[in-house]
């Protein structure tokens, strides 16, 4: 199991070299296993799995993310949560989803939703216990992705000071999101160590909701992902470690 083991020093020279890494090219997709603390206001709450993965069809990929509750009320009643995009990349480095789907257990209570990406048709529809306003079909464009997808395309294209713009389509609906990566590098500890880090922040709802990716070079999935409403955490994943997929 590979730890996060390298610490950055923010000197200005060093910094220099940080910032210059950030800016080469993307490195090609590559499989990988991650672990994850999960937290709810600060307090454990469970783990989680994201993996990228070879999809059974040699030209496909697959992402999933697995969460498991073991504290609080998510963990007394058993529920769980997993997410799968199957995806390929058309061209060099574009992530285009092919199907989605989202399984939600509990004791007495389970949902399941499925998304097919039909791109010769340029729709994607998505079946199962999904509302009534969300069954019709999505017009689909070039570019866009599944949730799980943005993760890894935020991975690809953050650096310092830019603005990245993603059209998510997802559970019958289709927005724009728009993230803004900080100008300077900032500190965060993952297991216990520290690192400098890109931060990369998506403000909605009236700048009430946000969500917090930070992303650390070198490092295939981010270390953190943090929802935040009304100022406050809420939902937390932090990278605990990970390794190359078999």
């Amino acid at each position: 199991m590979k730890r996060l083991t390298r610490v950055l020093t923010a000197t200005p020279f060093l910094l220099s070299l940080v910032l210059a890494s950030f800016a080469a090219p993307a490195s090609a997709l590559e499989p990988f296993v991650a672990n994850y603390q999960i937290f709810n206001e600060g307090k454990p709450l469970g783990e989680a799995t994201m993996q990228v993965v070879p999809d059974a069809n040699p030209s496909h990929w697959r992402i999933d993310l697995d969460m498991r509750g073991t504290r609080g009320l998510i963990g007394l009643a058993g529920a769980n949560a997993q997410q799968s995009t199957v995806f390929d990349v058309v061209g060099t480095d574009t992530y285009r989803p092919l199907s989605q789907s989202t399984v939600r257990k509990a004791i007495f209570v389970g949902r399941k939703i499925t998304g097919t990406y039909d791109w010769n048709a340029h729709t994607a529809r998505w079946t199962g216990d999904v509302k009534k306003n969300r069954q019709a079909p999505v017009p689909l464009k070039d570019g866009d992705m599944s949730g799980l997808l943005i993760n890894l395309a935020i991975i690809r294209d953050a650096q310092p000071g830019r603005t990245l713009q993603y059209r998510f389509v997802d559970n019958g609906r289709a927005r724009d999101h728009q993230y803004t990566v900080a100008q300077e590098l900032e500190g965060v500890s993952v297991d216990g160590m520290g690192f400098n880090a890109m931060r990369v922040s998506r403000v909605q709802g009236s700048g009430k909701e946000e969500t917090v990716v930070w992303v650390v070079e070198g490092v295939p999935t981010p270390v953190r992902i943090l929802q935040r409403e009304n100022g406050e955490d809420t939902f937390d994943l932090r990278l605990v470690d990970y390794k190359g997929a078999p």
